[in-house]
């Protein structure tokens, strides 16, 4: 697929990027390289191979769900800048 210069200036404008006159051929031949090399990706065949999220295989760390009372609540809110009544204080954002 190729893209001419008023294709780029097109998009350019569209996604409000000021470029100049004389970057517009240039920057068509980088995007129609681009496209064409997507193209060559076409051309796989990637039948039979499996859809995956990561080229690790790794399963998660599992522990055991315990309920517990959440620890000491003073240690917890040690560090908070603002508590009151065992909770963190912060600023209302919903009016």
């Amino acid at each position: 697929m190729a893209i001419d210069a008023a294709t780029v200036r097109k998009v350019a404008r569209l996604a409000r990027i000021a470029e100049p006159e004389d970057r517009l051929e240039p920057l068509a031949k980088e995007l129609s390289g681009i496209l064409n090399w997507i193209e060559q990706l076409n051309e796989v065949d990637t039948n039979g191979v499996e859809p995956m999220t990561t080229s690790v295989e790794t399963t998660l760390p599992m522990r055991d769900d315990v309920v517990t009372d959440g620890g000491d609540p003073a240690k917890v809110l040690g560090n908070a800048p603002k508590a009151a009544k065992n909770f963190f204080v912060v600023p209302k954002v919903v009016e």
